[in-house]
């Protein structure tokens, strides 16, 4: 028999219909029993054979043994798998238990949950393997029906009779199969009374597609008067296809951008290490599977390795840099009974901690959590269409059967060809291809000419909730701030030489990771300092360093080193104490046991801040700063700034809150920020603008980026988002002037004055014309002055 320390693992029983015991080994993993001798995997431990119901669990064992042969994995808290909820990026009410369309807008449903998969988008998959069709179908269509217009007589190669039977075949597969989605959609949207661009887009197709079948199948009974040359009813595959092909486009360009929000997911989550090194009970050491540490577990962290989870440390002592989740610069040194934050990185040193909160717990898994919930609540600004389209699509079916059932009455014979003509010709002129190029071609050239600025908009979105915001919420370091400490100022002693002092702390810190002792090493080069090699270099934890530099010894610390070492500061004290008002760090120089110099390192405000914050001022914009950083530092930067408003020592969770709170009080809020700790207040704001020098993850949760870090370019994002959202409106205009005036006209107001019908050619070329006129409209962006 086969044992561990929980106990037996093999069992015998019956084996259904024979005579004699299975042999049953239990699986240490889940506790099931496993029949042996049916090929289930099994794996030998240090001489023992232990045997699994499935492959998961062999390799779920294999990655930490102990855990489960300890009977620790027991302590694990057993957590109910949530069913996956869906909703719309559009419409968030709208929550259901399985994918599909929405009910209002027809947009595909996503998972609510975050996760950090990075699997394909199956919508996107499918969309683009049905655009690759119709692109591939309409290129031959076109060139079929359009060839004789640009001095290519194909039709009269081929014959127009054949040439519309094969337009016909062309178009089939992207009609009925293709486009399949968009009826389904549309035909959704004529259910609920949500009516929509597919409504629109499922009508005009429909009707183009629908006309020229029964003009290629009975050309005979339209009345001679529509007839093109030679007597063939003229066709439009062509428009039916295209039509599709650029809807297509326009779908897979969409799911692109909104595939790319999952970044931010899986950034975050790639924060946190896949293993922590924990500490056995009998002091040997595992890299066990993160999913594996519980609350209690001793974790050793080395240097250069993320901190696992949240916990405290119980031995040793390390600067760890926690910018990513603060978003300060400067490394925080830890010591027994420090907090540590799961994902920060360890600098130099190593230490010993014991696990807090893990899994959800941690503060990492809640800031995920945090811009999950936050990019869900984004209205795009393609609702502007839909709101149109709710009238106008009632309103132009309506017209469509009232023109049929007139001409039908009262129309000369055959008044039933005329109706069918008058009908359709309204549905064709009609046709959405303007109304659903009018946003798209706009942003498009609006992102282009932004990323010629240096303004990369990931979001189309965001330019409509930018031109219209009141409130900026601004992050201190990285954004006012350049984000790296700088050596500001030396003060000498008297009868010491400020060059010689700080040539020496250079020389001692010279080759040091920690970023205060990089600023001093870069401002004593870059002031013409010389450098020399030390000797017995030893660091103080938490206070400084010291060593012996051409034979003097040299000390560089805060007062508490000075202090234990005996040495006065008093003559310093004063330019400590201003110094340190204006938010700088204060470093102390001792040379062979006196008080040489007082160095001062500062985070430098950046050059242009002041001009934006007046300038957005100015422009009736409310300038809010929030930061992690502490308030003396805050209020000499907000002071420098003209800032007026200032909150300090938010956590990420804070910021997000002061966010949600400006919105509740009815601003349209823009937050402007660079860390992994803006990431949540980004993703929670109206319209969320990282610094391109900043943490990726704040990148991806923001729908706007300035990509050198440079603050005027939220002046100039919000001059793009003006020109943008007003160049859209004079889009839609053109769309809907141009039907407006097209829709009488094909239902046959011309008739009395002129004995004819408009063509269905005619209709499709004005529906053309609109569409050039809206793509002409757009390409103005590109000149738009920023």
């Amino acid at each position: 028999m086969i044992e561990s320390v929980t106990g037996p693992l093999f069992d015998s029983a019956a084996a259904p219909g024979e005579g004699g015991d299975t042999p049953i080994a239990i699986d240490p993993v889940c506790g099931m029993k496993v029949k042996l001798g049916i090929g289930k995997p099994s794996l030998v431990h240090e001489g023992t054979e232990y045997h699994f119901c499935n492959p998961k669990c062999k390799a779920r064992f294999s990655a930490d043994p102990w855990f489960y042969l300890s009977g620790h994995s027991k302590n694990k808290p057993k957590q109910a798998k949530a069913a996956t909820q869906y909703t719309c990026p559009m419409d968030p009410e709208i929550i259901r238990s399985e994918p599909g369309a929405c009910p209002i807008c027809g947009m595909a449903l996503e998972p609510m949950n975050p996760t950090a998969s990075e699997g394909p988008n199956p919508e996107l998959v499918d969309f683009t393997r049905r655009f690759k069709l119709s692109l591939a179908l309409a290129v031959p269509l076109v060139i079929l029906s359009m060839g004789p217009m640009l001095g290519l007589p194909i039709r009269d190669w081929i014959g127009h009779r054949l040439s519309s039977f094969l337009e016909m075949a062309l178009a089939a597969p992207v009609v009925l199969w293709a486009a399949k989605p968009f009826f389904e959609r549309g035909w959704m949207s004529l259910r609920t009374g949500h009516y929509n661009m597919w409504t629109l887009i499922m009508l005009g197709v429909s009707a183009a597609f629908g006309y020229s079948v029964v003009a290629t199948l009975v050309p005979q009974i339209f009345p001679h008067d529509i007839a093109g040359h030679g007597g063939d009813v003229p066709v439009y595959f062509e428009a039916a296809a295209v039509i599709i092909a650029l809807v297509f486009l326009g779908q897979i360009l969409e799911l692109r951008a909104r595939d790319r929000t999952g970044e931010a997911i899986r950034a975050l989550s790639r924060l946190a290490p896949k293993t922590a090194r924990r500490i056995q009970p009998d002091g040997t050491e595992f890299d066990a599977p993160l999913e594996n540490i519980l609350p209690g577990d001793l974790l050793r962290v080395r240097p250069g390795e993320a901190v696992p989870v949240d916990g405290e440390v119980t031995e040793g002592h390390s600067p760890v840099d926690e910018s990513m989740i603060t978003g300060e610069p400067l490394p925080v040194e830890k010591s027994a009974g420090s907090k540590v934050t799961g994902g920060t990185l360890n600098r130099s040193g190593q230490f010993v901690m014991r696990a807090g909160h893990v899994g959800a717990d941690m503060l990492l898994s809640r800031i995920v959590q945090l811009v999950a919930e936050a990019q869900r609540s984004r209205a795009p600004i393609q609702k502007l269409a839909d709101r149109v389209s709710a009238w106008f699509v009632p309103t132009v079916a309506g017209v469509s059967v009232l023109a049929f059932f007139a001409w039908l009455l009262f129309g000369p014979s055959p008044s039933i060809v005329y109706a069918l003509v008058a009908a359709v010709s309204v549905l064709i002129i009609a046709c959405p291809c303007a109304l659903g190029l009018a946003t798209p071609v706009s942003v498009m050239t609006a992102t282009g000419r932004g990323a010629e600025a240096g303004v990369l908009v990931r979001e189309a979105s965001s330019l409509e909730r930018l031109a219209k915001a009141d409130t900026l919420v601004v992050d201190k370091t990285g954004t006012l701030t350049r984000g790296l400490p700088a050596l500001e100022s030396v003060v000498p002693a008297p009868g010491v030489h400020s060059l010689e002092a700080l040539g020496l702390a250079a020389s001692l810190e010279n080759g040091s990771e920690h970023p205060l002792g990089d600023a001093i090493v870069e401002g004593a080069k870059a002031r013409g300092a010389t450098l020399f090699p030390v000797e017995d270099f030893k660091a103080v934890t938490g206070k400084g360093v010291t060593g012996t530099v051409s034979g003097r010894r040299v000390m560089l610390g805060n007062d508490a080193m000075m202090a234990d070492a005996g040495i006065s500061i008093a003559d310093f004290q004063e330019d400590a104490a201003v110094k340190r008002a204006l938010g700088h760090t204060v470093i102390f120089c001792a040379i062979d046991g006196v008080a040489a110099a007082l160095i001062a390192v500062n985070d430098p405000v950046k050059d242009e801040a002041k001009a934006l914050v007046d300038a957005l001022t100015a422009a009736g914009m409310r300038i809010v700063m929030a930061t992690g950083d502490n308030a003396a530092t805050a209020n000499h930067v907000a002071s420098r700034l003209g800032i007026r408003e200032i909150h300090a020592g938010l956590m990420p969770d804070g910021k997000k809150a002061l966010i949600d709170r400006l919105k509740s009080e009815g601003h349209v809020v823009v937050m402007a920020g660079d860390g992994v700790n803006d990431a949540p207040a980004l993703a929670a704001a109206d319209v969320g603008i990282a610094m391109g020098t900043g943490a990726d993850v704040a990148l991806k949760s923001a729908g706007i980026t300035l990509v050198k870090g440079d603050l005027s370019g939220v002046l100039r994002a919000r001059r793009l988002a003006y020109a943008t959202i007003a160049n859209i409106k004079q889009n839609l205009f053109f769309a809907f002037a141009y039907n407006a005036v097209g829709v009488p006209l094909a239902a046959g107001l011309l008739y009395p004055f002129t004995g004819s019908l408009l063509s269905p050619m005619v209709a499709a070329a004005a529906m053309s014309l609109s569409s050039v006129s809206v793509i002409s409209n757009a390409l103005r962006l590109r000149r738009v002055q920023l």
